[in-house]
């Protein structure tokens, strides 16, 4: 039997594991929140549902989980300052929202106006693992704005994908 992988080695091997930036918002009778995160991806077509993951201990996921809506907001490299402003935990939730131009969908969770995606969701389900909750959304909403850019992020840092990136 091998040795268990500790969190420390788990951590840099998902390092690796290239992602969208995206920015996760709410709104709602609890109030308004939103955090980065690279932890979003697809599960179903059929019906549309994404699943998203969110610290348990974070500030802000009582507000996540009492709204029950979300906007996934998937930023473009233009975008990269508001990756870091909604990381910030120096930076409260209001504050966090003078940066950007927001609008909303239908569920009314903050829609970053030039997203190069915005998914507009109903939390579903949700599922507590380890240190995260799993949040199971289905998306009621779609608004895209086709760019030849996005915002990935790899081994610690932020990258720009074109559509020149692709491999021939």
């Amino acid at each position: 039997m091998s040795t268990p992988v500790t969190s420390q080695e788990f951590r840099g091997a998902l390092a690796l594991l290239t992602g969208a930036v995206t920015l996760i918002t709410t709104d709602g009778p609890a109030g308004r929140a939103g955090f980065t995160a690279s932890a979003v991806c697809s599960v179903s077509d059929e019906p549309p549902t994404v699943l998203v993951c969110m610290r348990s201990a974070a500030p802000s996921n009582p507000l996540f989980r009492r709204n029950a809506v979300l906007c996934v907001n998937v930023l473009t490299p233009a975008q990269q300052p508001l990756a870091a402003a909604f990381a910030d935990p120096q930076l409260g939730q209001a504050q966090r929202f003078t940066h950007g131009s927001w609008d909303a969908l239908s569920s009314g969770a903050p829609a970053l106006h030039d997203a190069l995606i915005n998914l507009d969701c109903r939390v579903v389900d949700t599922h507590v693992i380890g240190t995260h909750d799993v949040c199971i959304c289905r998306v009621f909403g779609v608004r895209t704005r086709p760019e030849d850019e996005a915002l990935a992020y790899f081994n610690r840092a932020y990258h720009h994908l074109s559509a020149d990136s692709r491999l021939t």
